[in-house]
């Protein structure tokens, strides 16, 4: 298969919505990462997202429109998912909500579970893409499953080239990390996965705390990016390094370590917003380049747990995590 690069111009926005209507496969770029767009309708497009990143079955899919009420018609909302839905759609929040009775999205897609996570995406070529297509698009994270999320086009070449039909080049992702994912189908409000909008904003909203379960679940996970092992990069990770080993590469945040014959700062000023939209493209130039020089990991400064702190902490630590 040759994977194509469409520029996010209208005429490339309509092939890539021609692609998907016809149940291909296309990654795109939302304000958060890449996804892998196929019609969440459709269970043999679905199933294609799978095969194509070797995704868990049981790992089920966002799915992504262009309104809160074209959304919420495949979902039952509560009162709180319409509050959430009015102040940070669109935006980097998904909402796991019960799926509605005659809800069109394919069970693939939701890995059988009674429940389905919803977004509206922002960004011009995202929602204009998703409107020309006209029916929900499941976009996971372009790239194979387990490794580095793509926060750009040219890294979702360098993991999907030829196993997918087209890539929409929508620029850089300007937030960087995954959206948050909020459980809302039972009494209390569940943070399932930390991400764009902070832990801060959605409980201000809320009026009310969010409950934080276990971090992982490798069985019977009820939302992407819950997996143990997860974003992780070829060569191992440790985190908080307080000192820098001759064979180690370093992610840097505020102030560097001293002696690192390599580095990426997330942000030099410790600004948690850069330092999100720099995590996945310096975990992958951090690889590549260490890899070449026979270091032998990364050492990760510490990331403070606050705000986007949180969304970026947790990343790290599913790369840190021992591989299956």
């Amino acid at each position: 298969m040759h994977t194509r690069l469409l520029p996010d111009t209208p005429g490339g926005i309509e092939a890539a919505a021609a692609i998907l209507r016809a149940g291909g496969l296309v990654a795109f770029g939302t304000e958060t990462v890449y996804g892998l767009g196929a019609d969440a309708r459709n269970d043999h497009a679905v199933a294609a997202i799978y095969a194509a990143k070797g995704r868990p079955g049981i790992n089920p899919l966002i799915s992504h429109f262009t309104t809160a009420a074209h959304a919420f018609a495949q979902v039952v909302p509560t009162e709180l998912a319409r509050r959430l839905a009015g102040r940070f759609w669109p935006g980097p929040l998904t909402l796991v909500l019960p799926r509605a009775p005659g809800c069109a999205l394919s069970a693939i897609a939701t890995a059988g579970l009674p429940t389905a996570g919803v977004r509206v995406p922002t960004g011009p070529a995202t929602q204009a893409l998703l409107a020309a297509c006209g029916f929900p698009v499941v976009a996971p994270s372009a790239n194979p499953s387990g490794k580095v999320s793509p926060s750009d086009a040219r890294h979702v070449l360098a993991g999907l080239d030829g196993r997918i039909d087209a890539v929409l080049d929508c620029g850089p992702c300007h937030v960087g990390v995954e959206s948050t994912i909020v459980d809302l189908s039972g009494e209390v409000p569940v943070l399932l996965r930390p991400g764009g909008v902070t832990l801060e904003a959605l409980e201000d909203a809320c009026g009310q705390p969010l409950a934080i379960p276990q971090a992982s679940n490798d069985t019977c996970p009820t939302a992407p990016g819950q997996l143990s092992s997860h974003y992780a990069p070829g060569l191992p990770v440790r985190l908080d390094a307080e000192s820098i080993g001759p064979d180690e590469a370093l992610l840097a945040f505020g102030p560097p370590l001293p002696g690192a014959t390599l580095a990426w700062n997330l942000s030099t000023a410790g600004d948690l917003h850069e330092a999100a939209s720099r995590l996945f493209a310096g975990l992958r130039f951090l690889d590549m380049e260490g890899h070449r020089r026979g270091l032998a990991r990364i050492a990760v400064q510490p990331i403070p747990l606050h705000g986007l702190g949180r969304a970026i902490r947790d990343r790290l630590i599913r790369a840190a995590s021992p591989r299956p």
